[in-house]
């Protein structure tokens, strides 16, 4: 089977690792790159269930196909319930599994942009001092300079210095290029919970 599978998913044209337990792929780093784990429910080692609830809170990038031989209705029915992509059943169909990778492989692509993005937002943010933080902050809270310079005991011209380094170290466009990244780090409450 693992045969097979491995020469089904390189005819496709992706790459294909194979793990012989659960162990041992756990015991491997984190892959950067888009995947998805096709599982199956009987392994040597753990459940395939087990295995899936740790995929889940681990590697939220890779989503989970079942290919098992031995299921019923109710673990069908967990598997898709804690967010399984596909659940096929053996024997399966070769073209039907390569239609039913692609999705979950799209789905990993954009999970793990999403978090290459988010980890570079961080590291813009890791470079703002004390000061330019509190400037986004206020500034992304929708106040106007003269009003963050209130807040701060500090002069318009100081806030409108600090907050052309926070766009520039941030790499941001506009303003609402900086509350978008203010809210996505959780530094500034959506707008509509702040005017509350």
């Amino acid at each position: 089977m693992h045969e097979s599978l491995d020469l089904l998913i390189r005819t496709a044209g992706w790459q294909a690792k194979i793990f012989s337990s659960a162990h041992e792929l756990l015991s491997r780093p984190r892959n950067s790159a888009p995947s998805c784990l096709i599982l199956d429910i009987v392994l040597p080692d753990i459940n395939g269930l087990e295995l899936q609830k740790r995929i889940t809170a681990e590697r939220s990038g890779m989503p989970i196909i079942f290919l098992s031989g031995r299921c019923d209705i109710q673990t069908t029915f967990k598997a898709m319930k804690a967010g399984a992509m596909e659940f096929l059943t053996k024997p399966f169909d070769g073209q039907m599994l390569l239609n039913a990778i692609r999705q979950p492989i799209k789905r990993s692509e954009a999970v793990l942009g999403r978090e290459s993005e988010l980890q570079a937002l961080r590291s813009y943010y890791g470079s703002l001092t004390i000061r330019e933080r509190e400037v986004m902050t206020l500034v992304a809270s929708g106040l106007l300079n003269k009003q963050v310079g209130g807040e701060l005991g500090i002069s318009e011209i100081t806030v409108k210095a600090h907050r052309g380094n926070v766009m520039r170290k941030m790499k941001a466009g506009s303003s609402a290029d900086l509350v978008s990244m203010a809210l996505r780090l959780r530094v500034v409450r959506s707008l509509a919970a702040t005017a509350a």
